[in-house]
């Protein structure tokens, strides 16, 4: 095994609004539709979400409900303005505000929103490249 990420998939038991939320919210075009599987066109690792169904055929463990939060992904803006610009943005097509635009004390201006399965998110700008 090489220590590299090739994929990220984000398991979900409503594939249609999740799709639309990364796709029509978020912005990522879609590579591959299968219905149950869909690849989002990103660059470097690859992007995807899946019905959760889909992997309950492999283990009982995979029916068990999954509880708190076990990732986040974070999206680079260009500047601090673009971070509140953007988290205003996407809360307006349906993003579930979790933080106002803050900075922290790591030198980025950072906001969260979740999807609609709760994921939680960051958007983020380095403060000193303002």
């Amino acid at each position: 095994m090489k220590a590299k990420i090739d994929l990220i998939t984000i398991w979900t038991d409503n594939i249609k609004k999740m799709k639309n939320f990364y796709n029509k919210i978020l912005g990522f075009k879609i590579k591959n539709d299968l219905g149950e599987y869909v690849e989002f066109e990103n660059e470097g690792v690859r992007f995807a979400i899946c019905l959760r169904s889909v992997v309950k055929e492999y283990s009982k463990e995979f029916s068990k409900e999954s509880r708190g939060q076990s990732f986040e992904l974070a999206f680079p803006c260009e500047n601090s303005n673009d971070v509140d610009k953007t988290f205003e943005k996407l809360v307006s097509m349906g993003a579930n505000p979790v933080h106002k635009p803050q900075n922290m004390p790591w030198n980025q201006r950072t906001a969260i929103f979740s999807d609609p399965d709760g994921n939680i998110h960051e958007i983020f700008s380095d403060i000193k490249n303002d």
